[in-house]
């Protein structure tokens, strides 16, 4: 015992020599951390300067909120946030109700050479890069493409989805939707091979039918993995794909496809407004940090979960 605080005395233990090793494979990972998100942090000060790249940031004059002002001012960032956020919903609604769909059809292939054939043919997509995947996306969506040919095939009219601002979200949504949902799944058949098969055999002898042990037991099994993976999304809900929007949407459909990111990119470094730009990405930071916090207390209290 410690005379002063009556509490014990208690030494670390040194490392030993396998803790050492998965220290140091750590290592690299947190030097990447450090060096490419920790330290960039140091432009947020632009957000508070009229920047100018010739000054730099120690001489560029300061300029305090005008540039939040100004943004809260604008006539467009109404609706490129409205745009960020329907897509960013409608990617993380359709494509968990996707992926929750799949995995319990999934579940019900018994051959298993067949399971893993078509796990292999969903999975693929979520490895491409969308600098790929938009040249796929635009021949088969363009007014020429496959697409278009079947609808005049069937006597219908051709339809732009690619210049329409009407049909761009939902090809948006729609495009992701089924890239990522196979992958999605994984999470979700796990939580499924997790519940207890007797509780399937005792419904079924009891004369439950595949949609009632559906949705009375695979589904409230599946529940706490459902919402702790909607809390997680929904950090991400001001991110709603920059590398395929950018790869696909034109300024014909400005109106419903620029999101934030697009946004930024255009206003930052084609415009090269840097202060302004700056000052939008940090005010997306922020409005993610305060989701990503209020998802971790949701996750808590509803799931039993914690986030981090």
């Amino acid at each position: 015992m410690n005379g002063r605080g009556g509490h014990l005395n208690k030494k670390k233990k040194p490392l030993t020599g396998s803790q050492k090793t998965y220290h140091l494979m750590m290592l690299p990972g947190m030097l990447f951390l450090l060096v490419f998100s920790y330290v960039p942090m140091a432009g947020i000060v632009m957000a508070f300067q009229d920047y100018v790249p010739s000054k730099g940031i120690f001489g560029s004059p300061f300029a305090g909120l005008e540039h939040f002002r100004y943004m809260l001012e604008l006539p467009d960032i109404s609706q490129v946030i409205k745009n960020t956020l329907v897509i960013a919903l409608g990617k993380i609604i359709l494509g968990t109700l996707a992926a929750i769909s799949f995995s319990i059809l999934l579940n019900e292939i018994r051959i298993k050479y067949i399971k893993k054939w078509v796990q292999t043919i969903v999975y693929l997509p979520h490895f491409l890069s969308w600098v790929v995947l938009a040249s796929v996306v635009v021949n088969l969506f363009n007014l020429d493409g496959s697409v278009n040919q079947f609808l005049a095939g069937i006597g219908l009219e051709r339809i732009n989805f690619l210049g329409s601002s009407r049909w761009f979200q939902p090809l948006i949504i729609g495009t992701d939707v089924w890239k990522e949902f196979g992958y999605n799944s994984v999470v979700y058949l796990a939580a499924i091979t997790s519940i207890d098969p007797g509780l399937h055999e005792a419904a079924a002898m009891d004369g439950a039918t595949w949609w009632k042990r559906v949705l009375h037991i695979t589904i409230p099994g599946m529940m706490p993995i459902i919402l702790l993976m909607a809390a997680m999304n929904l950090t991400s809900i001001l991110s709603a794909g920059f590398d395929q929007i950018y790869n696909l949407y034109t300024p014909l459909v400005y109106q419903t496809g620029d999101i934030l990111d697009t946004y930024v990119y255009r206003i930052g470094l084609i415009g090269r407004q840097y202060s302004f730009a700056t000052a939008v990405g940090l005010f997306k930071s922020l409005i993610a940090m305060i989701l990503m916090v209020g998802a971790n207390e949701a996750a808590k209290r509803f799931a039993d979960r914690k986030i981090f």
